[in-house]
């Protein structure tokens, strides 16, 4: 992938609690001025239109994409031809106002090479993902580890470590 924003993700097996941690550093990175936009990835059939609003109406009656904008957010929905094959990060990233971004967050894609932090706490006994995806700059456990030298260990339970490390991460990309 070519792009000219950082992108950074978050892996990790489900209910280990990635949204929660992103929940709580959004809000610090958002303080340091850095625009971010988020990648989600979802493992199951979700709509995020109403039934019976217009743009359910006109993407059920066929419309491929349908953007809902008002003065406050937009929403571009986009329906998949092939639902056999997962969402393609690189057509995500491009869906995104990169050119308004300093900062793209990606959380749960796993298997596509591009920079990545392993969640993992003692309390969801899954393996760490770090040992066999060597795109995992770093690992944020409760736990401390003995971790190679290419992969930084964070404490889970330090939010300001883990800012400091994002925001380090923007800079030397950026340099």
């Amino acid at each position: 992938m070519n792009n000219s924003t950082p992108l950074l993700g978050f892996v990790a097996y489900s209910g280990t609690g990635k949204t929660t941690l992103l929940e709580k550093l959004i809000p610090k990175l958002r303080a340091q001025n850095i625009q971010i936009g988020l990648i989600k990835h979802a493992h199951h059939n979700f709509d995020i239109d109403i039934p019976g609003k217009d743009s359910y109406r006109l993407r059920k009656a066929g419309a491929q994409q349908v953007l809902v904008a008002s003065n406050t957010r937009q929403a571009l929905i986009i329906e998949n031809q092939n639902i056999e094959i997962e969402p393609d990060l690189a057509q995500c990233i491009e869906s995104l106002q990169t050119d308004k971004l300093d900062l793209i967050l990606v959380e749960g894609i796993k298997d596509v090479a591009y920079p990545k932090l392993d969640i993992n706490r003692s309390t969801h006994a899954q393996p760490f993902m770090y040992q066999d995806d060597s795109n995992i700059i770093a690992v944020i456990s409760d736990v401390k580890l003995d971790l190679p030298e290419s992969v930084t260990g964070i404490d889970l339970n330090n939010l300001e470590d883990i800012t400091d490390f994002i925001l380090l991460y923007i800079n030397t990309f950026n340099k």
